[in-house]
């Protein structure tokens, strides 16, 4: 007798599930373990808070005791990182389960309350993995939405308090693809550019943001006998619409513009089906002049966008002065 592959499968599918609820449950209690420990210490430096020296003699103390009977795992600085997650977290049941250890040293590393609150929401709405998180946390996710909305309505989104309906509370620009691999400094065909992305499709889809699924590559369009390609198309459940993207390894052109322009014409008036929103377009560039594109594009513009694309993690310093300028641009 043979047995049934689908049985087979079935069972391999609830040793799978256990075993990763059993991880995520030993993961937990270390989480909740870390929390506790926060918690003794920093009451513990409440009650000698008029000797300043207390907190780190205290610690120090502690490291020493620990260390030799539980490791390195207890060491001055991880017992510094248990404090501050108390601080940042002093309700327990506020933890989620879902969340890691190493996600909980991501969130309180973070300073600022909202842009916490955004990468708290985003991570559970979208199940980041820790990895995840950590890059997008370093591609400064919330800096780059900032530059084309308030802090408001970005966490609102990100608590899914609002439905985005605008394709700038979704789409990045700059859009961060370090993940490709590709150096920066060399130039590049667009069809290996294009290549890339479809190789690193997972990190991409997390780049372009939340509701995103990949349609087609190099579609193909007839019109009375001449044949075009869209690099990429993409839909987006969120705004309900078709989201093709075209991708310029050069500076944009005016004539960049208008083919994009063709193709979203062509989504809107073929593809498109009645209870769906217009077709975005979005041009993928390395360089642009924003004001050409601004001129290029009619006043009432909804559906056509540029994004420069970076080979590298941006600074902070960079964004900072990107939303600057951005800020400055609004007070004329």
């Amino acid at each position: 007798m043979e047995l049934k592959k689908d049985l087979v499968n079935e069972i391999k599918s609830i040793i799978a599930s256990s075993q990763e609820r059993a991880i995520r449950s030993v993961d937990f209690e270390r989480v909740l373990m870390y929390w506790q420990i926060g918690r003794v210490i920093f009451e513990e430096e409440q009650l000698g808070m008029e000797r300043a020296a207390y907190g780190t003699f205290l610690i120090k103390s502690l490291s020493d005791e620990l260390q030799p009977v539980f490791g390195s795992g207890f060491s001055v600085r991880q017992l510094e990182i248990c404090r501050q997650f108390f601080r940042v977290f002093p309700i327990t049941n506020a933890l989620r389960s879902q969340f890691s250890w190493t996600h909980y040293r991501n969130f309180i590393r973070i300073d600022n309350e909202n842009k916490r609150a955004f990468y708290l929401a985003e991570s559970e709405k979208n199940n980041w993995t820790a990895r995840q998180l950590e890059r997008q946390i370093n591609s400064h996710l919330f800096e780059r939405l900032l530059l084309s909305n308030d802090v408001k309505s970005v966490i609102e989104v990100a608590r899914n308090e609002k439905r985005p309906s605008e394709v700038t509370e979704i789409i990045k620009d700059p859009m961060v693809l370090e993940f490709l691999g590709l150096r920066k400094e060399t130039a590049y065909y667009e069809k290996d550019f294009e290549q890339a992305i479809i190789t690193n499709l997972q990190d991409f889809l997390l780049e372009l943001g939340n509701g995103f699924s990949f349609v087609a590559r190099q579609k193909r369009i007839h019109l009375d006998g001449d044949d075009f390609f869209v690099d990429l198309v993409f839909y987006n459940r969120l705004l309900q619409c078709f989201v093709i993207i075209e991708i310029k390894t050069q500076k944009l052109t005016h004539q960049d513009i208008g083919q994009l322009q063709m193709y979203v014409n062509y989504f809107d008036r073929i593809e498109k089906q009645d209870f769906e929103n217009k077709t975005i377009g979005i041009l993928l560039c390395a360089d642009k002049n924003d004001t050409m594109v601004k001129i290029s594009l009619p006043e009432n513009n909804t559906s056509i966008f540029a994004s420069k694309y970076q080979m590298y993690l941006p600074s902070e310093k960079q964004l900072l002065a990107e939303l600057t300028k951005e800020l400055r641009k609004l007070e004329k």
